[in-house]
């Protein structure tokens, strides 16, 4: 083939040369100057750069520039070339996309990651731990090697725990905060975890995450490929629960699979379309901002208006205090977000505006399995008696909301009164807490 294409014309020979494969082109090149010439066209290997790895720029796996593409691919393929192409331009896709809305939204956690672990530091965690890693686990690895938000410092240690790029939530005294761990912090905690939990000397089960705060822990089977976060349960009876659909993984690299994903991959995938769609979002301000895991965008998250007020709803399944060991007493436990608001159109009842309204009570009905298990009412919402004004910051507040199974959801009123409470300007009025859901969800964070 190659001595037929000598007497091909150059755009012609450059068609041909752009569908093969970056190694079958490198044989070419070899059977004479011209092919030597045409294979070596750097246009060629910007087009091999941004078909096999999508790259744009000639740049090494660190970011560092290349002289050329062709010298970039060669890098890169000397760093990955054990490793299916299309995996590592998936793993190095995944992590551009989180490291982009990082920088762009959450510089402080963005600055945390870690350059890529290398080939020697993977294989001594394996080691150390007696674990092959699934394969794109490697890849991740090999990418960004977790977070570093340890520091000795104690005011620096605080703002660094809020910083994991899994995010969170808080309820009452409940603070959840989940980072990605290094190589090295893998290593200490699996070993520290195994004894706890008296799994087997060699388990298949490592930490890749967790929250330094409440515990929380998620557990990688180096074995099946899934993940799994721990639930009350865990210290006493090693429970956990799977973090993605089963369905989904495919760990191996056999002849028919080109493109293995284990849970981690697509876990992380699944969280930068989270990050970009909005539907979890940054909350709180400097130094202690951190990602909120509570859906803000419909259909998981509810939003109703009355009179002016808006009242926004979400919940998050919270996993490290659901005991499910129990046939008839399982507790799936939820928190819930309520974000209530006045419109800049103000409090409008009966045709008559008013320029504030506060809160008096509330009223919950919630529902599992489509029977209702509880009915409360109540004056204030954790105390408070939220004062609005049109065109101010949201009201939040969390809570939280224990089910004897799933899935389940909860809606309501809130009774607000116009004007002040110890000066109303009217008749009191409900506003309405749109159903939002309470689920295990497939996948968990």
């Amino acid at each position: 083939m190659a001595v037929g294409l000598e007497g091909l014309e150059g755009l012609v020979l450059e068609t041909i040369l752009s569908k093969l494969e970056p190694m079958a082109v490198t044989t070419v090149a070899c059977v004479s100057t011209r092919l030597r010439a045409a294979a070596s066209d750097d246009s060629l290997w910007r087009h091999f750069c941004a078909r096999d790895l999508g790259l744009d720029a000639p740049l090494d796996p660190d970011g560092n520039p290349c002289p050329s593409f062709k010298e970039t691919y060669r890098i890169w393929f000397r760093s990955f070339g054990r490793y299916p192409v299309p995996l590592v331009k998936r793993a190095k896709q995944c992590w551009v996309s989180i490291k982009s809305w990082m920088a762009v939204n959450y510089p402080e956690a963005h600055d945390t990651l870690r350059k890529g672990a290398s080939e020697a530091k993977i294989k001594w965690a394996e080691q150390s731990l007696g674990v092959k890693l699934p394969i794109p686990t490697r890849v991740m690895f090999r990418f960004c090697d977790g977070q570093q938000t340890m520091s000795e410092d104690p005011f620096e240690g605080k703002r660094l725990a809020s910083l994991g790029i899994i995010g969170g939530y808080e309820f009452y005294d409940h603070y959840v905060n989940v980072h990605l761990l290094p190589l090295k912090q893998i290593v200490a905690y699996t070993k520290t975890f195994s004894r706890m939990l008296g799994f087997p000397t060699r388990s298949n089960y490592i930490i890749l995450a967790a929250s330094y705060y409440s515990g929380k822990y998620f557990f990688l089977n180096c074995a099946d490929g899934q993940l799994y976060v721990g639930t009350k349960n865990l210290m006493t009876d090693r429970e956990m629960l799977p973090c993605v659909p089963q369905e989904l993984i495919n760990p191996m690299l056999n002849a028919s699979n080109h493109m293995p994903q284990d849970a981690f991959l697509l876990w992380l995938e699944e969280h930068s379309r989270r990050l970009h769609s909005g539907v979890i979002r940054i909350r709180g301000s400097d130094p202690f901002r951190s990602i909120s895991l509570y859906p803000e965008l419909p259909p998981l998250c509810s939003v109703a208006v009355t009179n002016g007020v808006q009242v926004r709803a979400s919940a998050v399944f919270v996993p490290e205090l659901s005991d499910l060991n129990r046939e008839e007493e399982k507790c799936y436990y939820y928190s819930y977000s309520i974000r209530m608001s006045l419109l800049p159109e103000g409090c409008m009842l009966g045709g008559v505006y008013f320029p504030s309204c506060q809160l008096q009570s509330r009223h919950w009905i919630i529902h599992c399995n489509d029977v209702v298990v509880s009915d409360v009412h109540g004056e204030a919402v954790i105390g408070k008696f939220p004062l609005l004004f049109p065109d101010k910051e949201e009201f939040v507040y969390e809570s939280c909301a224990p089910l004897p199974g799933a899935p389940g959801s909860v809606e309501g009123f809130f009774s607000f009164v116009p004007g002040r409470l110890r000066k109303p300007e009217g008749k009191q009025f409900d506003v309405k807490v749109a159903p939002f859901v309470l689920e295990e969800p497939g996948y968990i964070f």
